[in-house]
C-alpha cells in the first residue's frame, strides 16, 4: 500500500531560495484560523468540472504518482475555480507559478485514503474528510471546489518546512507565524495570493484552499453552492 505523504515531489523553500538568491514578496501576517460548523447544502450549482491546464500551472498528480489504486491520471476542478487559479498564475512574479497536488477527488479515492488514515495511528483524524456522497454534505474535494497547491519557481514545487499531506502539527497554516524566515513568508504570500481570489484555507493544512464549498460558505457568510461532482 502507498504511504500517505509520499512520494515527496517538493523541494525545501529555504534550500531552493538560498541557491537561486530570490526574495519572497512581502505579505501581511496571517489571521488566526478556526474550523466552523459546516452547513448542509440547500442550493446546487451544476457548473462543470474542467481539466486544469495553464502554462504557469504544473499538475503534480501526487496520488497517481504514489500508486493509489483509485487515483486518476489528470486534474479536474470547477470551471470558475480554474479561472481563479489562471488569474492568480498570471499575476505572479516572473518565474513563479502554481503546483497542484490535488483537486477534484473521486469518492473511491477518498475512501481509500480515509481507510489508510484510519489504520495508521500516526495520521491525525482531520487529515482526510470522512467519505460521503450525501448530496447535502459532500467532502470538499468531491465537489471540485477544493484544491491542494503550492508555489513553483522555475516550475519546481516548493515546500515551506512541511510537505503535502504532512501528518505533523507543522502542516497547520499558522504553525510558522511566530518563526521569521523564508518558510513563514512563503506561507503568508501563498495565503494572501489565494485570498485575492476569495479562496479560504483549511486551518490544519497550509496547502488546502476552497471556493464554493460548505467550509467556504461558513467562513465567508456566503451560500455554499458546490455539491457532489464528476468529470
Amino acid at each position: 500500500m502507498p504511504k500517505i505523504g509520499e512520494p515527496v515531489l517538493t523541494i525545501s523553500t529555504y534550500e531552493f531560495l538560498k541557491k537561486v538568491k530570490m526574495d519572497i514578496p512581502e505579505s501581511q501576517p496571517m489571521p488566526k484560523f478556526f474550523e466552523p460548523k459546516l452547513p448542509d447544502l440547500d442550493i446546487f450549482d451544476d457548473e462543470p468540472l474542467v481539466a486544469l491546464q495553464h502554462p504557469r500551472i504544473r499538475t503534480l498528480k501526487c496520488y497517481w504518482e504514489a500508486g493509489w489504486k483509485n487515483a486518476l491520471d489528470g486534474c479536474w476542478i470547477r470551471e470558475s475555480v480554474a479561472k481563479k487559479l489562471y488569474a492568480i498564475a498570471e499575476e505572479l512574479p516572473e518565474r513563479w507559478g502554481l503546483g497542484i497536488f490535488d483537486a477534484w477527488r473521486p469518492l473511491s479515492l477518498q475512501n481509500e485514503l480515509y481507510e489508510a488514515a484510519c489504520i495508521d495511528p500516526k495520521v491525525p483524524e482531520l487529515l482526510f474528510a470522512q467519505p460521503s456522497n450525501t448530496p447535502t454534505t459532500p467532502p470538499p474535494h468531491l465537489t471540485g471546489g477544493a484544491v491542494d497547491l503550492t508555489f513553483t519557481i522555475d516550475d519546481i514545487p516548493l515546500a515551506p518546512e512541511s510537505g503535502f499531506d504532512d501528518i505533523t502539527s507543522a502542516a497547520s497554516a499558522n504553525f510558522l507565524e511566530d518563526t521569521p524566515g523564508d518558510a513563514r513568508d512563503f506561507r503568508r504570500f501563498l495565503y494572501w495570493t489565494m485570498r485575492s481570489q476569495n479562496f479560504i484555507i483549511f486551518e490544519h493544512e497550509w496547502w488546502h484552499f476552497e471556493f464554493g464549498t460548505r467550509r467556504w460558505g461558513a467562513l465567508t457568510g456566503q451560500k455554499a453552492k458546490f455539491g457532489v461532482s464528476s468529470p
